[in-house]
């Protein structure tokens, strides 16, 4: 080593100054030369000293403007680049322009991208295609619909991106009748140029339909596609699983496994698979559902994971819901959002506030969402000032104005507990217009008390809302009928009938040896119709002798006691219990969903059946879980 640090520095070397860029060009650059250098520049994210270069050449280059356009991260330094592009007239080019609209849309900037987009003469279909993508992904539905409009008087042809972006613009905005037929006239076009073929198109079709709830004209699309991939399986799966339609929805993934193609399911499908086995309290499909994601490796992407948890807490089995929770590596709102919902539907109201606080204290922020679980999970288990308080952290301790939604939950809460006078007060001072949500809320809870001037305050709103809605008309025949309002009864069903309304038939699912089994209160072709109806005659002569009494109030029609009696048997609910204690092994639970509320007789009749059978029945209706065991049920008979 040099003794002195005189040596070190006579041996070293001067350093020399890093060089510019622009100094590694020869001293005579050519055009090519400096668009070289330009584009080496944007490759290597120097943006910066590209747009000094840019500024000592003439004439850049299709190619070089392009890459510039590409390299931008910001609004500003695109409008730096625009700019120049606009000095030199290069921003007519209909390729540039088209780079231009894309890359505003991806930094939020519609409104620049429109702008690009007015300027050029010569619009390709290409120039279209990316102002419709940008409006589309923006939510400017109307705009979008609007251009194509102008587009197709100007001569413009169409091509497969187009539809795609076209369809999508009718679904991102408001549900707006016009929109569906505007989608419908959508769909005509493109089946007069041929592309029923595009399998990207047809999917997208299938996604529109879907979207507006018309789940027949979805499948008649998917049914019709001559080619399909996975992500065509994933929308018509995922349209049969948002639309009350689980059991097609399961009967499609079984034929889309069996197809000999290279569609294998992907994390989207299973995601919709796990909602229609929640839907349907599908526990033995959903065990083999969740063995495949487990084989195929997906149970790490975290919306399959959420699903899981949601699927096992719809199927009563809330220690897996648990347990797939714990195991998760990661978890966002979405997964907190499916575990707070899973104690909420079956009552565990405390447990699921301690979940949501902890969701808060792991520092997940809450979504809109888990504000309506657990607000819902205060509803059932009727925590009615821990629902309050609740509801005023929204906006003092998270900067969240409640929807109509959270509204609705309040509703509920306070007219389940039997608070109707907070409950409308609640209506009256809501800060935003109460929708069908609020007074529907409302009418219900009106149902649960049977007070009548209030029911009939909200189905006056309800019925300029929604007067297609046969469900309020019958929600307010109930509580007339339960009034012994029988004149007032025949004229609601004198209107349902003048206005050829049909009351949603009540519909109940049951899960034997992994096959679902359906069963409707009317229903003369069920094969297994008289079996059943012997047995629940059968039951209930028995428990009458040990103080059954039907409650007949529920039947609309002012008929003999017998009569009623015969009718309250054969509810939906009361042939699968029937349909459970024959064909289910001893010691296994019976699990029942239903499309409707639990009514009070039913309510009753598997509480007894469930102490004199000796045997453990779970029911799910639209609102919650039952657990019945030894002739109790976990509601607590407050539902």
């Amino acid at each position: 080593p040099p003794s002195s640090p005189s040596v070190l520095l006579s041996n070293s070397k001067p350093r020399s100054s890093p060089k510019s860029p622009l100094c590694s060009l020869p001293s005579n650059p050519t055009t090519a030369d400096k668009n070289r250098l330009i584009q080496s520049l944007c490759k290597q994210g120097n943006l910066k000293q590209s747009l000094q270069a840019l500024s000592q050449e003439p004439n850049p280059s299709q190619r070089t403007y392009e890459l510039l356009i590409l390299s931008c991260t910001s609004r500003s330094s695109l409008s730096d680049v625009h700019r120049h592009l606009s000095d030199d007239g290069s921003d007519q080019d209909p390729f540039l322009a088209t780079k231009l609209i894309n890359m505003y849309s991806e930094l939020g900037s519609v409104e620049d991208a429109r702008k690009v987009f007015d300027r050029i003469p010569q619009r390709t279909i290409y120039v279209w295609n990316a102002l419709f993508r940008a409006l589309t992904t923006a939510g400017e539905g109307l705009q979008v619909l609007h251009l194509y409009r102008q587009m197709n008087q100007i001569g413009t042809r169409s091509d497969r991106f187009t539809y795609t972006f076209v369809l999508k613009a009718c679904v991102v905005s408001e549900d707006l009748v016009e929109l569906l037929n505007k989608g419908k006239e959508i769909h005509s076009h493109i089946l007069r140029r041929g592309y029923e073929t595009q399998v990207h198109v047809m999917t997208t079709l299938v996604d529109m339909y879907a979207k507006f709830g018309r789940v027949a004209c979805a499948a008649y699309v998917f049914d019709g596609m001559p080619v399909r991939n996975v992500v065509s399986w994933s929308a018509m799966l995922a349209c049969y699983a948002k639309n009350g339609s689980p059991f097609e929805a399961l009967e499609l993934f079984r034929e889309m496994m069996l197809e000999e193609n290279e569609s294998l399911p992907n994390s989207v499908t299973m995601v919709s698979v796990l909602q229609a086995c929640g839907a349907l309290s599908a526990l033995e499909q959903g065990k083999f559902v969740h063995g495949y994601i487990l084989r195929r490796g997906l149970d790490s992407i975290l919306p399959v994971s959420s699903s899981l948890v949601a699927m096992y807490g719809r199927c009563g089995k809330l220690e897996q819901g648990q347990r797939v929770f714990d195991q998760m590596k990661e978890r966002d709102v979405v997964a907190w959002n499916s575990l707070i919902s899973m104690y909420g539907i079956h009552g565990f109201g405390n447990k699921a506030i301690r979940v949501f606080e902890e969701m808060i204290d792991s520092g997940v922020s809450p979504s809109p969402i888990s504000f309506v679980s657990v607000l819902g999970a205060c509803s059932h288990a009727g925590l009615v000032e821990e629902g309050k308080m609740l509801f005023n952290s929204m906006a003092k301790e998270h900067g969240m104005y409640p929807t109509a939604e959270h509204y609705a939950c309040m509703v509920d809460l306070l007219g389940r507990a039997n608070r109707l006078d907070e409950a409308a007060k609640v209506v009256v001072e809501m800060r935003i217009e109460p929708g069908p949500l609020v007074w529907g809320a409302l009418l219900g809870s009106c149902r649960i008390h049977c007070n009548v001037d209030l029911a009939e305050r909200a189905s006056r709103r309800l019925f300029e809302l929604e007067p297609t809605n046969a469900g309020n008309y019958v929600l307010l025949a109930d509580i007339y009928a339960q009034a012994d309002m029988w004149r007032e009864v025949n004229r609601v069903k004198k209107f349902l009938r003048a206005r050829a309304l049909q009351k949603v038939p009540g519909r109940s699912w049951i899960e034997v040896k992994r096959r679902i089994h359906s069963f409707m209160s009317v229903d003369e072709f069920n094969p297994h119709k008289e079996q059943l109806h012997a047995l629940l005659f059968k039951l209930s002569t028995e428990m009458k002798e040990k103080g059954y009494v039907p409650q007949t109030n529920v039947v609309l029609y002012d008929l003999a006691e017998e009569d009623k009696e015969r009718i309250v048997l054969g509810h939906s609910e009361k042939l699968a219990v029937a349909f459970g204690l024959i064909n289910c092994n001893n010691g296994e639970p019976i699990r029942i969903t239903k499309n409707l509320r639990l009514c009070e007789d039913c309510h009753s009749f598997t509480k007894l059946i469930s102490k004199f059978a000796e045997r453990e029945i779970l029911v799910r209706d639209v609102n919650r879980y039952h657990h019945f065991q030894n002739g109790e049920c976990s509601c607590g008979d407050y539902w």
